[in-house]
């Protein structure tokens, strides 16, 4: 038996009140025998002793009754027995998790999984009643489709209309730490938690995640769950799109990388994997993959645009469509912006000379300032930023930002040879240190060649008019500083003592070249080597080329967009399906912006304007396309860990939920017996109060 207002049971004290009464009255009274009523002594004895006997036989009634109205206003209960016209009114919190992640999709005989939830929930909302409450949780996180805990039903059920799986995924360890919060504030007596998914193996928990749950989800609360797999699925998946080329230009090969999976026991043949690029079918490729193997496909296209281009890899249709794309993007500036600083000006000519083609051709655009006045200008504004000079930097926090947002730094050492400037300025890149400065004097006839040469790197590649011949002369170098990469950067042309002529770093998302020797005849006559120009041009290319594998998510996750370029104080938001969010940024003057509603796959194109700032690519998480599928024991397992101190329902295909649900609810109250055996009791306690005080009367008399 269990108590639905147990605080009334305090009121079981009052029960002391006639044991109190009744004892104030036994108080003794004197007594005076006379004469002549001694021989009525003997008659009265067997009266005194039966009005004694009522007496304690009301004493016991009236405590009886008051016990049995406190227990009746503190609402006993049978909890699982249902007796005719003595159902709970205790009110119920029903907190739903609905699974709404891709894999939901699944069609079996009795229609998708997703719609076979849907429909469940629905009755049992139709059987909670009046000021019962109800919430709906979404195992994808989307927190727009989801309903705060009401006892407005007919809104949770309006709101579960318009659900459909979304592309993004989440777990079930997520949701049900939702669901215990909100549980932990509900004040109503029946706490219910039902759980409706496919419990994927994958989708049950993180196990950094994973926390002691005991003080929410306590013996009172009932978890039931509704497990909609059984079915071998066929899906295949894109798990992965890689971009391999680094230097993207108009019309020119352009490299990918895809990782196609087979989730599935069945073999595929003949899988066509398509690349499409701007809105156009770039390349097509038919492949075989065994069952539970992943294969490595490469496909080329070509671009027709500058600016952001679309990247979308798909293969045809089966059970869980949605991981059938996987989406990235190029960016191809229309005009690439570059600044050179510079210690001393004459040291900028060679460099200037090798870049005024494409500027005088409309490809580039070319600024020209002392380092010294680097915190007059605003960095972000360029795609790459060339210095020479061995000056320390006032403002190395703006280059630090620029690297940080993708952009490029290219470094030459100063004509004027300044070891302890130049170190100043790789350390406040924290890049490695020159070792030593070697320089001869013009007598000395001491020179040093390069060495090697990684034709591999990108900056190497489609340079050269026969690829099969690549050679570069190397420049006769007579003064240099000695800077190895120590394991942090990567060495693109070294010397015969082992030093790096030219190498490169990574730096946030940005990247930077660094040069041994200044671009002047004073040290080297590498700037009038054929290699010079092309190899200068190329740098520019490939750091102004942003590296979009890294601004991929997985559909749900926040979006930290790069808005430093902004002009106006709106920004726009178009997502996949072409729906628009517009963000106010007034009073908001931080250079990011996060964007959580993301949980549709695909590009997301980000304005100021009608400047489009960026593309970011959003695609599915992989381990929702494993469809395997848990055991029953080990979701208890689940349960264990995350000490569920409650009652675990599993309700399985077939049942009738809403019988078994009633069943396990708390099912009959019994404070109408009660207080009808209190009105029993007062009844019979009038009877004999009333005979009881007849005969005391007579034995007075």
């Amino acid at each position: 038996m269990t108590f639905l207002n147990p605080a009334i049971l305090i009121g079981l004290a009052a029960a002391t009140i006639p044991v109190i009464i009744h004892l104030l009255n036994l108080r003794k009274l004197k007594k005076i025998e006379f004469s002549t009523l001694i021989f009525l002594k003997e008659l009265q004895k067997n009266k005194i002793r039966r009005v004694k006997l009522k007496q304690w036989l009301l004493l016991a009634l009236r405590v009886l009754i008051i016990l049995l109205i406190v227990t009746a206003f503190a609402r006993p209960t049978l909890e699982g027995v249902s007796i005719g016209g003595t159902t709970s009114a205790a009110k119920t919190t029903a907190l739903l998790i609905l699974d709404d992640s891709f894999s939901m999709s699944v069609v079996d005989q009795n229609g998708s999984y997703i719609n076979q939830a849907k429909q469940i929930i629905k009755e049992l909302l139709t059987n909670l009643e009046e000021g019962d409450e109800a919430g709906l949780i979404l195992v994808s996180g989307d927190i727009e489709g989801e309903v705060a805990v009401t006892t407005n039903i007919n809104s949770v059920a309006e709101k579960l209309k318009n659900i459909n799986v979304s592309d993004a995924s989440g777990t079930i360890n997520s949701a049900l730490i939702k669901a215990s919060n909100l549980i932990l504030e509900s004040k109503n007596f029946n706490k219910e938690i039902y759980l409706l998914s496919d419990f994927q193996k994958d989708r049950i928990a993180i196990e950094q995640n994973l926390t002691n749950l005991s003080q929410a989800l306590n013996e009172r609360v009932k978890l039931y769950s509704f497990d909609f797999s059984g079915k071998e699925v066929y899906n295949i998946g894109i798990s992965k799109l890689k971009v391999i080329t680094k230097i993207f230009e108009i019309n020119k090969p352009i490299s990918f990388e895809v990782t196609v999976t087979n989730y599935s026991d069945q073999t595929v043949n003949n899988l066509v994997v398509s690349l499409i690029v701007g809105g156009k079918r770039s390349a097509q490729k038919s492949i075989n993959l065994t069952s539970n193997k992943a294969k490595i496909v490469q496909l080329e296209g070509t671009a027709n645009k500058n600016g952001f281009v679309d990247v979308t890899v798909e293969i045809e249709d089966d059970e869980v469509s949605v991981d059938n794309k996987r989406f990235s993007s190029i960016f191809i500036p229309e005009k690439i912006s570059v600044i050179l600083l510079y210690d001393k000006f004459n040291d900028i000519r060679f460099v200037k000379l090798a870049l005024q083609s494409a500027a005088d051709n409309g490809n580039l655009e070319l600024d020209e300032k002392p380092l010294s006045k680097i915190s007059t200008i605003k960095l972000n504004n360029y795609d790459a930023v060339i210095i020479i000079g061995s000056k320390v930097i006032d403002r190395s926090g703006d280059l630090r930002r620029l690297l940080t947002d993708g952009g490029g730094v290219i470094i030459f050492p100063s004509s004027e040879p300044d070891l302890v400037g130049f170190r100043g300025i790789l350390n406040s890149l924290k890049l490695p240190q020159a070792k030593e400065l070697i320089y001869y004097s013009e007598q000395v006839n001491k020179t040093v060649d390069f060495e090697k040469i990684d034709y591999d790197h990108p900056l190497l590649q489609n340079i050269f008019r026969d690829e099969q011949k690549k050679e570069i002369e190397s420049p006769i170098i007579q003064n240099y500083y000695k800077i190895s990469p120590m394991g942090k950067g990567r060495s693109i042309i070294s010397l015969l003592d082992g030093s790096s002529f030219l190498s490169e770093y990574n730096f946030g998302r940005g990247k930077i070249f660094v040069f041994n020797v200044p671009p002047v005849l004073e040290w080297s006559d590498f700037p009038i080597k054929s290699i010079f120009a092309p190899l200068i041009y190329k740098s520019v290319v490939y750091l102004s080329a942003k590296d979009r594998n890294n601004s991929e998510y997985i559909a749900g996750e926040p979006l930290n967009i790069n808005i430093s370029r902004r002009t106006l104080p709106i920004i726009k938001v178009i997502r996949p399906d072409r729906s628009e969010d517009l963000i106010n940024l007034n009073g908001n003057d931080s250079d990011f912006l996060n964007f959580s509603k993301t949980y549709l796959s695909g590009n997301y194109k980000i304005y100021s304007g009608v400047d489009l700032l960026e593309t970011i690519s959003v695609n599915t998480e992989q381990l929702e396309s494993n469809v395997n599928y848990i055991l029953d024991d080990e979701f208890e397992d689940y349960l264990k860990e995350i000490n569920f101190k409650g009652a675990h329902i599993k309700i399985t295909k077939g049942e009738d939920p809403v019988t078994l649900i009633l069943q396990a609810r708390f099912g009959s109250e019994l404070w109408r017996y009660f207080l009808f055996a209190a009105f029993l009791l007062a009844l019979i306690e009038m009877t004999i109060a009333r005979s009881a005080k007849k005969e005391l009367v007579d034995v007075k008399e």
